[in-house]
This record gives C-alpha cells, sequence and structure tokens, in this order.
C-alpha cells in the first residue's frame, strides 16, 4: 500500500485564508500581498509529522511525501506510537543528516533508539563514534537559534538537555522538551518567475586589462548601459546585468584580499529581462565588447576569449523567492491531500 501526500497548495483557497487575518510573514518577508499568490508558479506547504501519521495509520507502506519538514520524516513513526515528543523531535533533528552528528560522515549512518526518558544515539560503522559534541553540534546546523526550533506542532527546547557518552561510540541524550504551541501553523513557499536570463562568458588573459579590471569592468557596465539605450531604447529599469569576474572577486566581491592583479579572469555577464529575447538582445550588444573591449588607455583592441559560439546561453526563466509565510492551519491535516492505492506486483 503506496500513500501519496500532496503538499502543493491553491492559491485561490490560501487568498481566503490571508483575507480572514491567517496568514503571517516569517522574517525577513514583509506583509503578504493577495497577488504574489497569484504570481507564483507553485506554492507549497511544509507539512509536519501529522500527514504522515495519518498515511501509516491508513495501512501505507511506502508514504512519498512532498514538502515536509526534514525532522517530521524521522518523528513520524515514534510519536504514533507514542513516544515523548521531546526525545523523539530532537533525536529526529540529530539523525535528519544521517553520519554527521558522528566522528566520519563519510561511512553511513546512525541509529537512534528512543524512549521514556530520553535517547540514545551510536553510528551504524563498527570504527565510528559518536561524541557529545558530535551530537549536540548538530542543533548547530540550519537552526536559527541552537537551542529552539520551530515545528508546526510547535517547538523544540533543547536548553536543559544534557549529553552523555555511554562509551566510546554511544551517547545518551536527556532532558529535551517540546512545547506544543498554541495555534498549529504551515509555513508556505513559493517562487514566482522574476524575468528570463541570457549569459555569456568570456576569458581575459591580457596582462595590461588584468591590472585594472576592476576598472575596465566599470566601462564594460558604462558602455553596455549607453548601448543597450541607443540601440533597443531601454532605460536601466527595463532589465538588470551582473557582470562578474571569476579569479578575481566573484565569490566575495569587495570583501575578497585580493593580492595583486590575477592571472586570467573569466568574465560572466548575465542579464535578466521580462522576455528572453530583450535578454539576448542585451547580450548581443555586450558581444563585441566582452570580446575587443579594451581599456581607455589602450591604443589598440584586444582579443578576448568567448567560451562558447555563439556566446550567448538563453538559461530561461528565473525565480524569485517570494513566498515565506506561515499560515493558521484549521486541522493538522487539513492542507495536505493524501492518496492511497494498493501497488500490483508483477512476476
Amino acid at each position: 500500500r503506496v500513500a501519496r501526500i500532496y503538499s502543493e497548495q491553491d492559491a485561490g483557497r490560501l487568498k481566503e485564508r490571508l483575507a480572514a487575518g491567517h496568514i503571517r510573514p516569517l522574517p525577513p518577508m514583509g506583509e503578504l500581498r493577495p497577488e504574489t499568490l497569484d504570481d507564483c508558479t507553485h506554492i507549497v506547504g511544509m507539512m509536519g509529522h501529522e500527514p504522515i501519521v495519518a498515511a501509516l495509520e491508513a495501512g501505507a507502506q511506502v508514504v512519498l511525501a512532498g514538502r515536509a519538514t526534514d525532522t517530521a520524516v524521522a518523528a513520524a513513526y515514534p510519536l504514533m506510537k507514542g513516544m515523548p515528543a521531546g526525545p523523539t523531535w530532537h533525536a529526529s533533528k540529530i539523525v535528519e543528516c544521517g553520519g554527521q552528528c558522528t566522528s566520519n560522515p563519510r561511512e553511513g549512518g546512525v541509529l537512534a533508539t528512543i524512549d521514556a526518558g530520553g535517547f540514545t544515539i551510536e553510528p551504524l560503522h563498527p570504527e565510528v563514534s559518536c561524541t557529545p559534541i558530535s551530537v549536540a553540534a548538530h542543533m548547530l546546523y540550519e537552526t536559527v537559534n541552537p537551542f529552539r526550533m520551530r515545528e508546526p506542532d510547535g517547538t523544540l527546547d533543547v536548553a536543559e538537555a544534557t549529553y552523555t557518552a555511554l562509551d566510546d561510540r554511544r551517547v545518551r541524550v536527556e532532558g529535551s522538551l517540546f512545547h506544543v504551541a498554541e495555534q498549529h501553523t504551515v509555513k508556505l513557499e513559493g517562487a514566482r518567475i522574476t524575468g528570463y536570463q541570457t549569459m555569456s562568458f568570456s576569458a581575459v588573459r591580457d596582462p595590461h586589462i588584468l591590472a585594472h579590471i576592476e576598472d575596465w569592468a566599470a566601462l564594460l557596465r558604462e558602455v553596455l548601459t549607453e548601448r543597450v539605450e541607443q540601440t533597443l531604447g531601454l532605460g536601466a529599469d527595463s532589465y538588470a546585468f551582473d557582470v562578474r569576474l571569476y579569479g578575481h572577486n566573484a565569490v566575495l566581491g569587495e570583501n575578497d584580499p585580493a593580492q595583486g592583479p590575477p592571472r586570467e579572469v573569466g568574465v560572466m555577464l548575465l542579464v535578466n529581462a521580462p522576455d528572453q529575447a530583450t535578454a539576448t538582445a542585451v547580450a548581443k550588444i555586450a558581444n563585441p565588447l566582452m570580446l575587443h573591449l579594451p581599456t581607455r588607455d589602450m591604443d589598440h583592441l584586444p582579443s578576448l576569449a568567448f567560451a562558447t559560439s555563439p556566446a550567448e546561453t538563453e538559461r530561461g526563466p528565473a525565480y524569485e523567492f517570494v513566498l515565506h509565510h506561515a499560515v493558521d492551519s484549521i486541522t493538522p491535516t487539513d492542507m495536505f491531500r493524501i492518496e492511497i492505492e494498493e501497488s500490483a506486483h508483477h512476476g
């Protein structure tokens, strides 16, 4: 018996919840506008353990779930069997990344055994160990606060938890608490198309340009902006582009502790426009500049090297994450559709 749990949400139904005051922003988002829901290509709700438990209680042997909290996947079964919420959610958080809470994360997973007073965790590989520090440290992973973590049903609180080494491989954790929320909430996630992208990539090996690479990049931005307005009649508010200098400061930007001029630089141009044709048109205007643009003091045209021919690569739609809000649940499972079917066995 296979259960499928769908986390996709309907914008129309969510607009009704929004109008009734049941959707709130999560930092750093502002108040949600109804049109933002319409703009999203997909909206998902992040389910807690409850829909998974419902599927298991309905007899499912395999559960295929949509978006869920990482912890809910592990917590569902022990919670269904009556284990205490504090140790269960804490253990689920520690095991969510398998061996990452061990001395050697590459050597497989871990086994957590939950009981009425806490849980014990041990690695599956005989030569790997869990230590109090390696287990406790995983509460730092992907959390805003290392002592508290919000789930749809409430908040895990490990401020008073103790981590004790039972031997050189196993750790016992006790004192984890779970505070049930007055209002069950589901986090909403969604993205909308923010435009269409075209990319060009050129390589600079000219030592004179490399000695003044930031000045050259500033000139590229300036000349490209002028030529796009002259040729296409587009102002700077009609499109956007980014020039990234790989090998110089593309990763850290102004924070890069660069020492001396680079030996070679890859210049990536990323254009974003309301439609693909416009993005590509802008990139094509940049084509001769990324191939032959001299610095202001050069008396000749340099030859730079495109990585591909044609130089422009259409990346298609680009997306912007716009939905990071919490909606009050009517019931813990009402936003998630569960379908169960018997799978046929073929010899």
